[in-house]
This record gives structure tokens, C-alpha cells and sequence, in this order.
């Protein structure tokens, strides 16, 4: 029987996909990526953002078309958006056949059984059970990098995100569990591991009565065929002086941190819910720099959060024109029903809040552009992604470069390279955000 799968929002959504997989194909089903091939469609849907719930309603809807044509026999929605709407969706949405909570992915082969059968399901374990499964995961990253989730759910209470509500609260991943999964991972040619979690700074604690990411990290240095590990969503308050040492001493490890900072002001990050103070926010920056003088630092803000003044978007402005970040995201900010900041006075226009997010944008792009005319003549590690079609050129990424939010090399030359290979590049010339290399023979 064939199967489309559709993957929405993050990449811990993604491995929550990739194990789905690995238990469907292990009961028998074939995976197509063409919907009207499909006799199942299995939409893992996202609902962090407005954004984002609205893609995953769309794309249910969608599909949902394909049922009403008579071949589809079941269609089922899982993940984020299931978690949070799942009477509405069964309600309204006639079409679906299931849907399955955050933590009950484990459940899917019985539940499409059931679905099949023509059985209307809805499970939903307990939000904060930690669902184990014994299939191998189906990558789908490509093979030559793959996310390693540690954790689930988070225990942060920010006013403006939802997740604690629909991901339940800080459960680390079992060490065990861990390695045992890298070592397969590695073992299937995977030669980058990406460290994923709502927050992958406070692993273990829960587990193991301590801050235990060092640790771990240590232990996945061992493991032969992986060539990177880098670590994404880092809160700046939970960087440990040993987790600085195990960056600086482990040669595996990419210098290269994501540090989600939402924020700049004091008063707004307090409103926020945050746990740091701009003055911690930078002296966290600065000690970074000065330990590991090469690292490269990611971070997203959230612009237009309620009662933001115009001065005090202006010292965002500022202080990311002072900390020159590597790579930066910004996202507008979303009102999510069943957050406290939905309800606080003073919303902003959504076209001021576009207006402010274009504004550190262009800022960011001058000084990405800077920071990658700084790299002209200097020689890279690179990891090799794929050919540029109909072109004797290849794209790749460095290790300032987590896949899919940052950065891309492009390397023009006549030999033949395979995606997960690395090459060493001399960066001959800059884009936006992107190089321009040649390989060094």
C-alpha cells in the first residue's frame, strides 16, 4: 500500500516524522511522494505560529480533496496542530479518519489499522509520557546529516509560546537511548549530527539531577563516521563553563551555537518571560567570542511584541548592529489563543511589526555581507550538499552553517564530488548571505 508522508514546521518535527516512517515501512508500506499515487496521506502538521497553522490547515484540506476523489483510503493528521485542535479537526474536516497527539506518535501503525478499517480514531497519550520506539528511523535529510532529538517538550513558560501546552513539559531522552541511536545513525552514513530540543541546554536535569549536555556530548565524540555535531537552541542563561570546555577541547564539535535571544530591552524580555537581562545577554556574547574566538552565532528575535515602543525596537536595532551576529533570523510576532501575551494591551499593527522585522533584516544583511567579504582568501572545511544542476559546480555548507536556515558555498569545479563529502574550499568571493570558492587540490 502506498504512503505520502508530509513533514510541517521544525526539525524536531522532522525526527518525530523519520520515526514515524521507519515504523510504517517496517509494517509493509511503500513511500511515494506523489499524492495522487497515495493510498494513505499522514500529515505531521505545526501550529508554533499563525504562519504555520495556517499551512497546516491548508495542506489538510488539500489532501482531504484527494479522499473526496475516491482513492484515497485514509487520511490521517498528527503532530502540533492535532494536539491543539483535535476535536475541530475531526468536527469540521469530515475527511480526516485520525488524529494523534505530540506524544502518541508511537501508536501510528495501529491507528492507521484502525483508520483502514474505517474506524474515526483520536489518541492522545499522556502529554508528558516519552513515546519508545524500536524501528529504525527513515532519514530523509539526504543521509549525510541528520537531527538527533534530546529532548521533548520545555518547561520555560515564555508569555508568547505554546509549546509547553501542546509538547508537555522538559523530558530528557535516556543517554542510552541516545547513543544507541547516534551509533545507527553513524552507521548508515550520516556524517553530521544536529542536536535538536525545545531547549538542548538544560538535558538531563531531569534525569540525571544536573545539566548533562557535556556529557552527552562527549560520549557522541566517540562515535566513529561522524565527522560534525553541532548544537542548535542554546538559552544563553544555561551555557555552562563546562560545555564551553567540551566545545573548545572536542575537535568534532562545531564552533557554532544557535542562541534563541527573542529580545533585546529589558522590559520587553521580562514581558516575554525570559530569564535574561540584556547586560547577561551580552557579557554571554562576549565570553563566547573570547573562549572560542572562531564561533559563529545564530539567534532569532521576535519584533512587534505587545507594547513595544518605537525606541525600544530601536535598541534592538542597536544592539545587533554591536554584537554582529553570524546569522539571524526575525519572526513578527504571533497571538496564540491560550498564551498570557495574547491578552496584554497594546497589540501592535501587524504592518508595523512587518515594517520593524524589515528593518533588522536590512540591517543584518550589511553586516552578513561584511562578515562574508571578511572570509574572502580564507581556506573552509566544507561539507558537500549537492551538484548545481546543469553546471560543473557544487554547493556546500561550513561549519557556520546549520542546513536549511543559513548560509550556502558555492564551489566551482570539474570533479566529481557526493553529497556528505568534505573538501577543503579557499572562499574566493561573497554573496548576501552565501561564498563563492574553488577547491583546494
Amino acid at each position: 500500500m502506498n504512503l505520502l508522508f508530509i513533514s510541517l514546521g521544525c526539525d524536531k518535527n522532522l525526527v518525530d516524522t523519520e520515526v514515524m516512517l521507519g515504523m510504517l515501512v517496517h509494517d509493509g508500506y511503500q513511500i511515494v511522494d506523489d499524492e495522487t499515487q497515495a493510498d494513505v496521506i499522514i500529515i505531521n502538521t505545526c501550529c508554533f505560529i499563525h504562519d504555520a497553522k495556517e499551512e497546516s490547515i491548508n495542506t489538510i484540506l488539500e489532501m482531504a480533496e484527494y479522499k473526496n476523489e475516491g482513492r484515497l483510503k485514509a487520511l490521517i493528521v498528527t503532530g502540533c496542530l492535532a494536539q491543539r485542535y483535535r476535536k475541530e479537526i475531526l468536527d469540521e474536516i469530515p475527511e480526516v479518519d485520525a488524529v494523534l497527539g505530540t506524544a502518541s506518535y508511537d501508536k501510528i501503525t495501529e491507528v492507521l489499522k484502525e483508520a483502514l478499517g474505517g474506524r474515526k480514531e483520536m489518541v492522545f497519550e499522556d502529554l508528558d509520557a516519552l513515546p519508545v520506539v524500536d524501528t529504525h528511523r527513515i532519514v530523509t535529510t539526504g543521509g549525510h546529516y541528520a537531527y538527533l532529538k534530546i529532548a521533548e517538550g520545555c518547561d520555560k513558560h515564555c508569555t508568547y509560546c505554546i509549546i509547553p501546552k501542546i509538547r508537555g513539559n522538559y523530558r530528557s531522552v535516556p543517554m542510552e537511548r541516545l547513543l544507541k541511536e547516534a551509533q545507527e545513525l553513524a552507521e548508515q552514513g550520516v556524517k553530521e549530527l544536529i542536536l535538536v530540543a525545545q531547549e538542548t541546554t538544560v538535558y538531563g536535569k531531569d534525569l540525571y539531577g544536573k545539566k548533562s549536555l557535556p556529557g552527552l556530548l562527549r560520549e557522541l565524540c566517540k562515535i566513529k563516521g561522524l565527522r560534525w555535531i553541532r548544537l542548535l537552541y542554546c538559552y544563553p542563561e544555561e551555557i555552562t563553563d563546562e560545555l564551553i570546555q567540551v566545545m573548545k577541547e572536542e575537535p568534532k564539535i562545531c564552533h557554532y551555537l544557535d542562541l534563541p535571544i527573542q529580545h533585546a530591552n529589558d522590559r520587553i524580555l521580562k514581558r516575554m518571560g525570559r530569564r535574561t537581562s540584556k547586560e547577561q545577554l551580552v557579557g554571554m556574547i562576549r565570553k563566547l567570542r573570547s573562549e572560542i574566538p572562531d564561533i559563529a552565532l545564530r539567534t532569532t528575535l521576535i519584533t512587534g511584541f505587545p507594547g513595544e515602543t518605537r525606541e525600544e525596537h530601536e535598541e534592538v536595532m542597536d544592539f545587533v548592529d554591536e554584537m554582529e551576529f553570524d546569522r539571524l533570523g526575525v519572526f513578527t510576532y504571533s497571538a496564540e489563543e491560550d498564551t498570557p501575551a495574547a491578552e496584554f494591551p497594546e497589540q501592535i499593527a501587524e504592518e508595523v511589526k512587518e515594517e520593524r522585522q524589515a528593518e533588522i533584516m536590512e540591517l543584518q544583511q550589511d553586516i552578513a555581507f561584511d562578515l562574508a567579504e571578511d572570509m574572502i582568501g580564507q581556506e573552509v572545511l566544507v561539507m558537500i550538499e549537492g551538484k548545481v544542476a546543469d553546471e560543473n559546480a557544487y554547493v556546500g555548507r561550513t561549519y557556520k552553517d546549520a542546513p536549511n536556515v543559513d548560509g550556502l558555498i558555492f564551489i566551482n569545479t570539474e570533479e566529481e564530488m557526493m553529497s556528505g563529502d568534505f573538501a577543503r574550499v579557499r572562499v574566493t568571493g561573497a554573496l548576501e548571505y552565501d561564498l563563492i570558492g574553488e577547491l583546494i587540490s
